[in-house]
């Protein structure tokens, strides 16, 4: 590589490999390549994430390994960002152990990145930039995708809700739609650019309130574009084959959202709606505001508009006070709904929410007991699930020869059902319809028609 590098390491959810992306299309405009390697990069960004105790591990385990590559080259900018920077005590840290990180700023501020990286470069002394909040939404950031033929499109930003168990509303901020307009030809643009799905991102999607431009400037108490209506607009973008959405509240999962997957064509069968437990307890001591029966209700609201819906989901074991009652009614809830997959995490202390004062803290050895039992149905159920596809005919967007063996190729159902599948010419990009031949617990096999 003749021009500077740069290598970007990503911790956490959607939203953050979003913002990747963004700080790898303003390198890419400063002139940077990203490079492969990354002790070999001029300029390494890691991009936190403050949701799980795991994540933090790794993060501080990462800045560790850096310490012997800046050392052997000082030029080298080292530069942290994310959710965890928009914490005192993380920069506290920062600062006392970890000299050799140069610029430190958060998720506020992410579009003056390249002016900070400018100023490090320029002045050679440690930057740290972090805003408190947010102010107005910045449009047209510069992205560089990682995939060609999906993408990521933000519609809104943070989180009213403040669960007892979560910092996001503390590192991200209150909730910010955009304008509809501005997602509108964001979406265009991408499908002129080839993308043919998009996943519209936010902390609660189904929350989204975005003002035109025209109301903004004129009356505040103007009209508002709900989350369903912007489905409905979206499915009308000409080229455009797919639409995704990460991640739902219960609380927030309307009627004309149900109903728009009834009508809007280009909306994919799935939806993942994080139920965290299964007991109304323990709902109501992490301030879901929802009981196990409203979640059911919803579930089968979903399935009587579509009856094959894939319904994924997040799970929490061993909140503080969790009882085996109360995991047992999360077992119960599991059992009733079924879903697709879900994603499990072992309770952890996030320092500064509420519930890290909690006192009816669960021992580690009962959490991992629980979990085991836990991801033994889950994985059961999935497996069931995706047996019950073989033989059926299903669309794939193909996304490229697949990781685990480069003589099939991958992509993901509307269900997003991972499938490995053979064809006999390069169907990169392209809607595949694929005989399903054979299933595991994580994905399926089949062959291109």
């Amino acid at each position: 590589m003749n021009n500077k590098s740069f290598y970007i390491q990503t911790f956490g959810c959607q939203m953050n490999e979003r913002d990747s992306e963004t700080l790898a299309g303003m390198l890419r405009d400063l002139g940077y390549e990203e490079n492969p390697v990354r002790n070999r990069a001029d300029v390494i960004i890691i991009n936190t994430c403050s949701v799980r105790d795991n994540a933090d591990k790794r993060f501080f385990g990462t800045l560790g390994q850096l310490k012997r590559i800046k050392g052997d080259r000082p030029d080298l900018v080292v530069a942290v960002c994310g959710c965890m920077m928009q914490q005192q005590h993380i920069i506290d840290t920062l600062k006392s152990k970890y000299p050799w990180v140069d610029l430190v700023f958060g998720t506020h501020n992410l579009h003056e990145f390249p002016a900070l990286l400018g100023n490090v470069l320029g002045e050679r002394e440690k930057i740290v930039e972090v805003w408190d909040q947010a102010e107005s939404i910045v449009e047209g950031l510069p992205s560089q995708r990682k995939h060609p033929y999906k993408a990521y499109v933000n519609i809104m930003y943070g989180c009213n809700n403040f669960c007892t168990y979560c910092i996001v509303p503390y590192t991200r901020g209150r909730e910010r739609s955009r304008n509809p307009e501005a997602i509108l030809q964001e979406v265009k643009e991408l499908v002129k650019d080839g993308v043919r799905e998009i996943t519209l991102l936010g902390q609660n999607v189904n929350s989204y309130r975005g003002q035109s431009q025209e109301e903004n400037q004129g009356d505040a108490a103007g009209e508002y574009t709900s989350f369903a209506a912007l489905i409905h607009k979206l499915n009308d973008v000409e080229g455009l084959e797919r639409i995704r959405f990460m991640t739902s509240h219960p609380k927030d999962l309307s009627d004309e959202l149900i109903d728009a997957y009834g009508t809007c064509k280009k909306l994919c069968p799935h939806i993942h709606l994080p139920v965290q437990s299964g007991s109304t307890e323990i709902l109501t001591k992490m301030n879901r505001k929802y009981t196990k029966e409203d979640y059911l209700a919803l579930v089968e609201r979903l399935r009587d508009t579509v009856p094959d819906i894939a319904i994924t989901t997040d799970i929490i074991v061993g909140f503080p006070g969790e009882t085996e009652d109360d995991f047992e009614e999360t077992l119960d809830l599991v059992r009733k709904v079924g879903f697709d997959s879900a994603f499990t995490f072992l309770y952890s202390i996030r320092k500064g929410t509420p519930a890290e004062k909690y006192t009816e803290q669960v021992p580690e050895d009962v959490k991992h007991e629980r979990f085991n039992r836990l991801v033994d149905m889950v994985n059961r159920i999935s497996a069931e699930k995706n047996s019950a596809l073989v033989g059926q005919v299903t669309e794939v967007l193909t996304e490229g020869k697949s990781k685990t063996n480069p003589a099939l190729f991958a992509g993901r159902t509307g269900g997003h059902k991972l499938v490995n599948f053979t064809a006999n010419q390069d169907v990169t990009g392209q809607m595949v319809k694929v005989l399903i031949t054979d299933s595991t617990t994580f994905s399926l096999t089949g062959e291109a028609l």
